[in-house]
């Protein structure tokens, strides 16, 4: 495709992007979208990046300044990390929660300052199912024994992420439900606290991915087995969740498009699910991502890896797409908009690497976009 030419939205686009894409003389990746009734200024979103920083669930001024700052550096779309619908979910003692009214007033602050600032306000609503109960990243990431203070895991089946971990309990149907309804309360917080868009965590071998994965659910029951029954899970959190959540605004997945193992979920049951989800019209965009199920994954990562996965999705399911996978270069985030892969680009290293990436990526493109007043003086490099 003609990287010159702007990209034709994928089916359920309205005329009015359209219109915004033929007017906008600025590179692809400057250009506002729409999802719903929310506009971005540019197709940049900052990744859900966990900060393993929170204090019984509560952000606090350490979340505050990194998505702050990635706000007043340009991107259009601003994500707080993955933030879990109940205790039991937390991936570590220190990851954020959106359990009670405490927390979500300390979101507000957060997403406030993030609108203010010109960015789109997200969050990731999660649940780390058989992966919960770890030490921070820094700290080695091992699971957590009683007398250390692990707490109960929950999955699909009964199989342990890893040797040496903890065994989760197999779900019962009142398990399940349970959980979906702590989703629609989450939503209905992010709602109160003032985000414009929630993004379902159903990627890396968390709970929703492991309902979707073969090499996780070994269930016997209407949420394992089949295709139709693996989905089961997430369609009704996505059901759930669209009860809290105003229909005028976005609502993303994100998804691991392969297990990157044999016998395991695949680009195949990926556009399938992308399909299913464009159908039913309470999804907005898939976020393309991978791997994370099982530790013996072979993954072979390089810049742009998985944008394949995005530009599979968006064509044959008709549905907008992100791309994310060690994208940092301008260009590389420039052709895959351009060419029509996807509808945004997601980073996450590189935002962690420098706050205002879309800034300076602007020099790069020659893009046109203001700065904050305040910082008007800088922008001479």
């Amino acid at each position: 495709m003609d990287t010159k030419t702007p990209s034709a939205p994928p089916a359920g686009h309205g005329e009015n992007e359209r219109k915004i894409l033929q007017r906008d003389p600025n590179p692809h990746i400057f250009r506002p979208i729409a999802l719903r009734s929310v506009t971005a200024r540019n197709r940049i979103m900052v990744s859900p990046m966990c900060q393993y920083s929170a204090t019984d669930g509560v952000p606090d001024d350490w979340h505050f300044q990194n998505l702050a700052s990635r706000a007043v550096g340009g991107a259009g779309i601003v994500f707080a990390e993955a933030t879990n619908v109940e205790p039991r979910g937390r991936i570590t003692h220190y990851c954020t929660g959106l359990w009670n009214d405490g927390q979500r007033d300390a979101f507000a602050r957060i997403a406030r300052f993030v609108k203010a600032q010109g960015a789109v306000a997200g969050i990731q609503l999660a649940h780390g199912g058989r992966k919960s109960s770890r030490t921070r990243p820094w700290e080695g990431g091992k699971g957590l024994a009683p007398e250390q203070g692990g707490w109960e895991i929950i999955a699909p089946s009964a199989i342990p992420f890893a040797e040496h971990d903890s065994v989760p309990r197999e779900m019962d149907e009142t398990t399940i439900a349970g959980v979906v309804a702590l989703f629609a309360a989450s939503a209905r917080r992010a709602r109160e606290a003032g985000f414009d868009v929630i993004e379902l965590h159903g990627a890396h071998g968390y709970l929703i991915s492991s309902f979707l994965s073969p090499i996780t659910n070994r269930r016997s029951d209407r949420y394992g087995g089949s295709f139709e029954n693996r989905i089961r899970f997430l369609l009704e959190i996505v059901d759930a969740v669209r009860t809290e959540w105003p229909q005028d605004k976005p609502l993303f997945v994100r998804i691991s498009c392969t297990d990157w193992m044999e016998g395991g979920w695949d680009i195949e049951a990926s556009v399938k699910l992308a399909q299913t989800l464009e159908a039913g019209g309470k999804v907005d965009l898939i976020d393309c991502s991978s791997g994370g199920v099982d530790p013996r994954q072979n993954v072979k990562a390089f810049p742009g890896y998985q944008v394949p996965f995005a530009a599979a999705v968006r064509a044959r399911a008709g549905i907008a797409t992100g791309a994310i996978g060690l994208i940092s270069s301008p260009e590389m985030a420039e052709q895959i908009i351009a060419s029509g892969q996807a509808d945004i680009v997601v980073m996450a290293r590189a935002f962690l690497n420098d706050p205002y990436w879309p800034r300076h990526a602007a020099k790069v493109l020659k893009a046109k976009i203001p700065w904050p007043p305040q910082y008007e003086r800088g922008d001479i490099f």
